[in-house]
């Protein structure tokens, strides 16, 4: 069993090429008991982006808050807080927040797609 707060969880920039002002934290995972998945949270400032990107595994994702543009295989994606997305394997995507204010999102993944 695992209880915590994301207030205890040191967000750790993304380096990636490609992302701009980009900040995840991993709420749970195997470290927490979930074998073979993991939970981030990732908060994007203003004018920030994910690196445009695709690989093998799929995801879900949850926008908590702020408004944003999913880029999923070529199409442009209005998300804002309560939309929801899975983003299957091999196809490429990006979240940018388009937004005042930051956007958070949450992402779950295989425990593969932890990088």
């Amino acid at each position: 069993m695992f209880i915590g707060t994301v207030k205890n969880i040191k967000p750790v920039e993304v380096k990636a090429p490609g992302a701009l002002n980009v900040l995840k934290q991993v709420l749970v995972g195997p470290a927490e008991g979930w074998q073979g998945w993991v939970m981030r949270l990732f908060t994007i400032a203003p004018g920030g982006y994910t690196p445009r990107h695709f690989h093998p595994w799929p995801h879900i994702n949850y926008i908590v808050s702020g408004e944003g543009i999913l880029h999923l295989d070529g199409k442009e994606h209005a998300v804002e807080p309560g939309s929801v997305a899975y983003v299957p394997g091999a196809a490429e995507h990006q979240f940018q927040n388009r937004g005042k204010k930051e956007f958070s999102m949450l992402c779950i993944v295989p425990k593969e797609g932890e990088v």
